[in-house]
């Protein structure tokens, strides 16, 4: 369900950036569920967890939104074909490598799901519309490896942080996220006047994505953390899905055989 919720929110994100550019988007989306989560704390009983925690979510939001911007950095200064995919496989694969220290090892089933999950992350990732998808030298994997890496550590740290608070941990990963943007911002000074027609596709951005994180989180609480992590990176098969619906862009057979590897790779990791 995060996977869905995410991919949904990327897809309403990518329909903000049309109209306003991804950096505006992404930012007032932000701003949005940090504001949303302000308003419902009159309304949490849940106990504050310790401070530590607190400090770490903060810093796993900022992590989170640095690893954004260094993925949109990547699409723009390099390539689209190999910065997304590159990413989301390494956001897949740090939580099953941590998973094993954590964890342990997990039975045969979960490997084989982690497998067409791995698989199915990459085929869905890729643009069929570019023709330049190979790889020219290292330095072109350099910013996508960091994004990659910044959301894995994401996955992994904030599953840490939400073992006895859910509310709370949210918050101050939103806080985190929603300083570091607001930076970045700053910096480069943009108009912040945006067109009106964005405001309900920021707005459903901003509820899905909260409502993935606490989907994820709930989903890690209740089980392994590798193998919620690895389901939940399968968001990019949401965001084709619903582009293929509503925007009629075509779905190539990689992506296709990549949402078949997807449903197979959930199927076996909830066996």
């Amino acid at each position: 369900m995060a996977a869905l919720a995410w991919g949904g929110g990327d897809f309403a994100g990518g329909l903000a950036s049309r109209r306003i550019g991804a950096y505006l988007a992404v930012f007032y989306a932000e701003l949005v569920g940090f504001v949303g989560l302000m308003l419902a704390v009159p309304f949490i009983r849940e106990s504050l967890p310790p401070f530590s925690h607190l400090l770490i979510s903060a810093a796993v939001g900022a992590i989170g939104s640095f690893a954004l911007m260094i993925l949109y950095h990547a699409m723009t200064t390099g390539l689209m074909s190999i910065a997304t995919p590159i990413s989301a496989l390494l956001a897949a694969a740090l939580p099953i490598i941590i998973g094993l220290f954590t964890d342990g090892a997990p039975g045969m089933p979960q490997w084989l799901g982690f497998a067409f999950a791995l698989a199915a992350v990459w085929l869905i990732s890729q643009n069929a519309n570019d023709e330049r998808a190979h790889i020219h030298q290292l330095a072109d994997l350099k910013w996508p490896f960091l994004a990659g890496l910044g959301f894995g550590l994401y996955f992994v740290l904030i599953n840490r942080v939400t073992q006895e608070a859910v509310f709370w941990p949210m918050l101050a990963s939103r806080i985190g996220g929603t300083v570091v943007l607001t930076a970045y911002i700053l910096l480069r000074r943009p108009s912040l006047k945006i067109s009106k027609t964005a405001w309900p596709f920021i707005l459903t951005n901003a509820a899905l994505d909260i409502g993935g994180n606490l989907l994820y989180i709930l989903a890690g609480q209740s089980g392994r953390m590798d193998v919620a992590a690895v389901i939940a990176s399968l968001y990019p098969g949401g965001t084709v899905i619903l582009a293929w619906i509503f925007l009629k862009e075509r779905l190539s057979r990689t992506q296709a055989f990549g949402i078949v590897s997807a449903l197979a790779a959930i199927a076996l990791m909830t066996l």
